[in-house]
């Protein structure tokens, strides 16, 4: 089943920082991405690989708010398993 969630503003918004920083790591810039490309797209979906650099992004203690909030909404997009 296709997931048809979009992007929140604020997510969006903090996604656009996260890629803006320049004291933040590739992984975190990755899930930023995602989750900036699904703003007002709800037929795409966040790939493994995004999603995976997501997962390490929240569970890194290092990470800021507002890469988390990004992260969080690029898991949130991720398809189920089958």
């Amino acid at each position: 089943m296709k997931n048809k969630k979009v992007t929140s503003k604020k997510a969006a918004s903090s996604a656009s920082k996260t890629l803006r920083s320049t004291s933040t790591g590739k992984k975190s810039k990755s899930a930023a991405g995602s989750a900036l490309a699904q703003r007002k797209a709800p037929k795409k979906q966040t790939s493994t690989k995004a999603a995976k650099a997501a997962s390490k992004t929240l569970r890194d203690g290092r990470t800021s708010k507002t890469s988390k909030s990004a992260a969080g909404s690029t898991l949130a997009q991720k398809g189920k398993r089958k």
